[in-house]
């Protein structure tokens, strides 16, 4: 062990030195280009130092090194300005499973901006797509019966709204003790401020004085890191759902109001329930009558192989979030799902108040609305979840075929999302610096394939549309940046000796 940290050590001294000017620490969010191709630089470093205050990224990348410029879409593709072609591994931000250049979307697009590019959803004013994009969803999700859709321009307003309606339900009972949040650690449910609280990821917290005292955080549910010697997978989700129960118990049962959940985790590194979770979490919510709240931002419309996860695990919720895939991120939307539990009462409260006062401007956008019909049309006609469940044992085996890499700890995933945890010696607990996700996402773009680097590891949820070929294609590039980091880790050993 004492070898191990010594090696962890020389790597983060030996990686700082090649990294742009590496007096820097790179740490768990880090999207540092190593040895990168900087494709997308122009002759006189013209995007160097741009103006953008750019998401997730750290001042000294914008300053010091060129950002990747992508200028255009095709299918399962993203080209950069210089024209260099890049398999997007990651499908945007989890949020594009149709891929660039769907013709029909962007006709629906065209269409609704000719004919009201514009109204909004208050004071009982709207817009037809905004009323039929709201009965197809509830038509949609089936697990548990919906009955109101509240809409929103992000998962991240979209939890937020959840907060906000969790709350507004319990004042309206009488209860207004009963308001805490929990979440889970390594979640991720948005980064605006309530939903940034609920993310279970540290660096959402650090420095913005989150999360807000009435969240709660209790287990993260990753088997492979966290079971104890000899615990099988139902007596690991037995000792979480206890530690919930305890939570409950400690903090006091009236005064946990709502309990949110991805079906599987994604930004906190593709994450998925241990046998019997969801069964053991959900009859310990119920039991003190705490509100569930899917978070269905990454998994829904079809990315486990289900229409939704609640589909994949059973999970029955009182109310659901969604976005990205809902318009295959070709408009700005998210929404709330509210069951009838819940939207009697927010119903009966407003008719007393003489409002119901939450809404944004574009609530409801009828473009965007006209763009989200017309992606479920198409997930509908072209039968998405049997293509997702044709092309996934592909993607599944193949990457999953590298496990003995000694460089990697675990490959994890489901459905057409799937995550890779970096670890010396394939052991939980022998971790690598994040400095070597990041290696392996630049020597993945070096190939042409873009992924998503977080801390110890890395995730790719590709296009729904990919086609056998394009999934070998991927296999290969992450093939090839595998041996790269194998070698750089081996040439960092053999110095150290």
């Amino acid at each position: 062990m004492n070898k191990s940290r010594h090696l962890h050590r020389f790597i983060r001294s030996s990686t700082s030195s090649e990294v742009h000017t590496c007096t820097r620490n790179v740490r768990s969010l880090s999207t540092v280009r190593w040895h990168s191709t900087n494709a997308a630089a122009v002759d006189d470093d013209g995007y160097k130092g741009h103006g953008m205050l750019a998401p997730f990224t750290a001042g000294w990348q914008t300053t010091d090194s060129n950002p990747l410029v992508i200028e255009k879409s095709e299918g399962s593709y993203v080209y950069d300005v210089n024209g260099k072609k890049y398999l997007d591994a990651l499908a945007g931000l989890w949020c594009n499973p149709l891929g660039g250049n769907e013709p029909r979307l962007i006709a629906a697009a065209t269409k609704q901006l000719n004919t009201l590019p514009f109204y909004h959803s208050f004071w009982n004013r709207t817009t037809k797509p905004s009323l039929d994009l709201a009965r197809e969803l509830l038509g949609m999700f089936t697990s548990n019966e919906m009955a109101k859709v509240f809409f929103t321009n992000s998962g991240s307003d979209a939890n937020d709204t959840q907060v906000k309606l969790v709350w507004y339900y319990n004042n309206a009972l009488g209860r207004p003790n009963k308001k805490k949040i929990i979440a889970r650690t390594k979640s991720y449910h948005g980064s605006t401020l309530v939903s940034a609280s609920l993310s279970g990821l540290p660096a959402l917290h650090q420095h913005f004085d989150l999360p807000t005292p009435f969240v709660l955080h209790t287990d993260c549910p990753h088997y492979w890191r966290y079971h104890l010697p000899g615990e099988t997978e139902e007596e690991f989700s037995t000792r979480l759902a206890t530690n919930l129960e305890n939570l409950i118990l400690k903090e006091g049962p009236e005064t946990i109001a709502a309990f949110i959940a991805e079906p599987v985790m994604g930004a906190g590194g593709v994450i998925l329930p241990p046998k019997t979770y969801f069964e053991k979490i959900q009859a310990v919510v119920k039991k003190y009558d705490i509100l569930f709240i899917a978070d269905e931002v990454i998994c829904g419309f079809g990315r486990l192989g289900t229409m939704f996860g609640c589909d994949k695990y059973d999970i029955k919720p009182d109310l659901v979030t969604i976005a990205k895939a809902l318009s295959s991120a070709y408009m700005p939307i998210g929404a709330v799902l509210v069951s009838p539990r819940v939207a009697d009462v927010i119903y009966s409260q407003s008719n007393k108040l003489g409002t119901f006062s939450h809404g944004f401007t574009y609530s409801g956008h009828p473009v965007a609305c006209a763009v989200a019909l017309e992606t479920l049309k198409i997930y509908q006609e072209r039968n998405i979840l049997d293509q997702v469940n044709r092309i996934s044992p592909m993607f599944q085996d193949g990457i999953k075929a590298f496990s003995s890499s000694p460089v990697i700890g675990e490959i994890r995933g489901t459905g057409l999302i799937l995550g890779t945890e970096f670890t010396d010696n394939s052991s939980p607990h022998e971790l690598f610096p994040p400095e070597w996700s990041a290696y392996f996402g630049a020597q993945c773009e070096k190939h042409g394939m873009l992924v998503r680097v977080a801390g110890d590891s890395i995730m790719m949820s590709p296009p729904f549309i990919m086609t056998s070929n394009e999934v070998d294609e991927l296999i290969s590039k992450y093939g090839k940046a595998l041996k790269d980091t194998e070698r750089k880790v081996e040439e960092l050993k053999h110095q150290l000796k």
